[in-house]
């Protein structure tokens, strides 16, 4: 049985990425992960387990019974069975772990970024991103980029591309990380002809434990939703805040945009015919930005500011013309609004807090090895195809040495060992064709 499984997926490696297609039922597309992302999860596992004990003093044990114990009876049936597969399949492939473990990854971001509330100011993620239709794009549809922010130790394993075809629900072409059955970072195409991506909302509080958790949300959502509708629907109901997240969504049958700013108390659903919607962490719904964030809105010192800024700047210049180069130019853009000048920092579309000193009031600090580690571009032809644009490393030519950089900063000599390369490799189309 098992080998039939696996007879049904295959992976390759490509540019630094994970290309990764599954199909089936619950258990068997989920063991057909585990067995052929069985290395990368255990790494995963490994590599957080570390950031979590230096940041919280706490073993991985301790987020591995929280997360058992939170999301007791709000994972259902289907996603449990998926998640039971990754465990099995990982076993087989001579990794062993737990489901509690497979149940913890998944929702890591809920626990180690909402559920426990004194690590979430300084490990927040990030992400610059737009979607644009109409007169804003060259040929009148729908254009979409976006690039992960985070600490590059853990963001290092959103480098797969997973293509699911469940046994029932729409088929799913997303990016992932590590063993997570959402996207997690969150640039994805669904067989509904939806495409989608987000932007975390930055300085956000808030966490009802009651609620359901964002992955479930999420991939319920992917793989139901027929429409924008549908889609927010399935968000917003139980919603425990947990990532809270502007998302911007786009209909390839229609080519309407959206954008859906989800937060606890407060969410908004806005929807375009023509125009662009852009993202940089920062809430444009007043309620969500006062009553639920601490994040400033004019101050260009602040990198979730300074990128709104650049993206209206980039957005006047190309308006009209959008394509999949110029988002690709877009979300390499290296141009500071506070400094007035080309130099790659904390502010800039692609980020780079590890060239950034922190001078600046407002910055979360010196030199830290985190920012932009990828770029991803689609426009309704290509989802219309099934593929994207992938660029792994950075959105630039920079790319990021780790031995060098701790040589430069041993101040994250804790980081040594979970640090990798990330050379900047070429954009390229996924899936091949």
């Amino acid at each position: 049985m098992q080998k039939q499984w696996l007879a049904k997926a295959y992976r390759y490696d490509k540019n630094g990425w994970i290309y990764l297609h599954i199909e089936g039922m619950p258990f068997e597309r989920g063991f057909q992960r585990g067995y052929l992302t069985a290395n990368e999860i255990d790494e995963f596992l490994k590599t957080i387990a570390h950031i979590q004990q230096f940041n919280t003093a706490k073993e991985l044990e301790y987020f591995v019974k929280a997360a058992a114990k939170l999301f007791k009876g709000k994972v259902g049936r289907e996603y449990v069975e998926e998640m039971r597969g990754i465990a099995a399949g990982m076993k087989r492939a001579g990794k062993h772990v737990s489901y509690d473990q497979i149940l913890f990854a998944n929702g890591f971001i809920d626990i180690c970024w909402y559920w426990w509330p004194k690590e979430k100011k300084a490990m927040e993620p990030g992400c610059s991103a737009f979607i644009a239709t109409g007169s804003a794009t060259a040929d009148g549809k729908i254009v979409m980029g976006h690039n992960s922010w985070a600490g590059y130790a853990l963001l290092r394993f959103c480098n797969i591309i997973v293509d699911i075809v469940p046994n029932k629900g729409n088929r799913i072409l997303m990016q992932s990380w590590g063993p997570c059955i959402y996207s997690a970072t969150d640039f994805f195409i669904t067989g509904a002809g939806l495409v989608g991506t987000e932007t975390t909302i930055g300085g956000f509080s808030g966490f009802d434990k009651k609620g359901t958790p964002v992955f479930v949300r999420a991939r319920k959502a992917m793989q139901y939703a027929e429409s924008i509708d549908d889609w927010a629907a399935i968000m917003i109901k139980d919603n425990s805040g947990a990532y809270a997240n502007s998302w911007l969504l786009g209909d390839i049958k229609t080519n309407e945009i959206a954008r859906l700013e989800l937060g606890l108390k407060h969410h908004r659903l806005e929807r375009k015919m023509d125009g662009y919607i852009s993202g940089s962490n920062v809430a444009d719904d007043v309620k969500i930005l006062r009553e639920e964030t601490d994040s400033p809105y004019d101050d260009i010192r602040n990198s979730r500011v300074s990128r709104r800024e650049r993206w209206k700047q980039l957005m006047k210049e190309h308006y009209g013309k959008i394509d999949v180069e110029i988002a690709k130019l877009m979300l390499a853009d290296h141009y500071d609004v506070y400094l007035k000048k080309e130099v790659p920092s904390s502010r800039t579309l692609c980020g780079h807090y590890e060239l950034d000193d922190g001078r600046v009031p407002g910055s979360r600090g010196a030199y830290l090895p985190a920012g932009a580690i990828d770029g991803k571009v689609v426009d309704s032809d290509m989802a219309k195809r099934w593929q994207f644009w992938a660029r792994w490393g950075s959105s630039c030519e920079i790319g990021f040495n780790a031995e060098q950089f701790l040589d430069k900063h041993s101040q994250y000599d804790w980081l040594d060992g979970y640090l990798t390369d990330l050379p900047a490799q070429a954009w390229t189309i996924f899936p091949e064709k």
